[in-house]
């Protein structure tokens, strides 16, 4: 009796002859080729980051400021200790911009006796540049005047201080990008030191767990509890101020935020049925750890680590600016920004072309870190 499932298809169907089938051999069937390569994970986040206009910016950004604070110091024509004490407090004179009267290196002089606008020994030839107010002060004859401040001081007309010259008569600008090649120096020396801490230590704590984790994560809050700046005095102190008395101030306690975010990735992954197949298989903890689970932490913890390089420029620039920085006269951008805050109403611009580079660097690398996490993120994987 036929089976109740068959009972609709019709008779001829049923009993079709063996001779109307057509036997294909295997070798003749093949799988259509995918038209398209392959997507991994990282190229897919590749994908999405360079969707992400912000971030590209960003990108290029920081990419501009590294290049030049590689070949601005090398390029100027100044040394980052040259003195001249004819050349103390020079405003910024860029070429092509003075043409129109943009950074042309002038300076006002407030009440001037108007008769001393003919001594050519105070005033040489070419240096007044224009008499913006006459008045009397007290029956005498008082004018405020725009001065080239170049030709006053006696600075040869083709030579240009884009960005001035401080209370030394040293060049800013090749200062400011000495002090950056530094601050970057140290922010990515003391973010990979932490890095490396806190994966070791974070990875050991998050796979054994247990009791190993119980004491390890109490060193790490212990060691959180320290007094950041007595810490960094400590340093200061044993080794003097350096390099490398500020990396090891940023990486006594830097580490730890790494270990905890190590030590959860490795507890959500050391149960999944990879692991614990790799494990059965007799592989060592080691190759566990490293090879197998450790990759998955990637993502958070290169964004992490991006989110990190200005949080230590930061911290570098704000010990540099209570006087804790590097010893002189080797420049920072915290350097720069105590000094020139001394002489923020007289010379303004001494403050702000250091403080215009370092909120750059900071924007950019937040910024940069943020697109970074969102094309990590595994859940907006194929996202367009």
């Amino acid at each position: 009796m036929m089976n109740d499932r068959y009972q609709n298809i019709p008779e001829e169907i049923l009993n079709i002859p063996a001779s109307a089938f057509e036997r294909v051999p295997v070798t003749e069937i093949k799988d259509e080729k995918p038209k398209t390569k392959p997507i991994g994970f990282y190229r897919d986040a590749l994908q999405r980051l360079r969707k992400s206009k912000v971030s590209i910016v960003a990108f290029w950004m920081i990419s501009v400021v590294i290049l030049l604070a590689l070949i601005v110091p090398e390029v100027t024509g100044y040394t980052y200790t040259q003195q001249d004490v004819n050349r103390i407090n020079l405003p910024p004179r860029i070429p092509l911009l003075e043409d129109i009267g943009i950074a042309d290196g002038s300076r006002m002089m407030t009440n001037r006796r108007k008769s001393s606008l003919d001594d050519t020994n105070r005033f040489p030839p070419g240096s007044i540049m224009e008499i913006v107010r006459e008045y009397e002060a007290r029956g005498t004859p008082v004018v405020d005047i725009k001065v080239d401040y170049y030709a006053f001081t006696g600075v040869p007309k083709n030579e240009y201080h884009w960005f001035g010259t401080d209370y030394l008569g040293r060049d800013i600008m090749t200062r400011l990008f000495r002090g950056v090649r530094i601050s970057l120096a140290i922010a990515f020396l003391s973010v990979i030191t932490n890095v490396v801490i806190g994966v070791v230590y974070g990875s050991i704590a998050g796979y054994y767990g247990g009791r190993v984790d119980m004491v390890m994560t109490h060193v790490a809050e212990v060691m959180d509890g320290l007094p950041y700046i007595v810490v960094t005095i400590l340093f200061m102190i044993l080794l003097g101020s350096g390099m490398l008395s500020i990396i090891l101030a940023l990486t006594v306690t830097g580490w730890i935020g790494t270990t905890r975010l190590i030590r959860a990735q490795f507890y959500r992954f050391k149960g999944r049925e990879y692991v614990l197949a790799a494990r059965t298989l007799g592989v060592p903890d080691e190759k566990l750890i490293f090879r197998h689970i450790l990759p998955n932490t990637t993502g958070p913890l290169i964004t992490r680590a991006m989110i990190a390089i200005p949080g230590a420029i930061f911290s570098e620039s704000f010990l540099a600016y209570i006087g804790l920085g590097i010893k002189p006269p080797e420049p920072s951008i915290g350097i720069l920004l105590s000094t020139g805050q001394s002489v923020l109403l007289q010379y303004p611009y001494q403050t702000f072309f250091p403080a215009v580079v370092i909120s750059v660097l900071m924007i950019a690398f937040n910024l940069f870190a943020n697109g970074l996490r969102d094309a990590l993120d595994p859940t907006r994987r194929g996202e367009v």
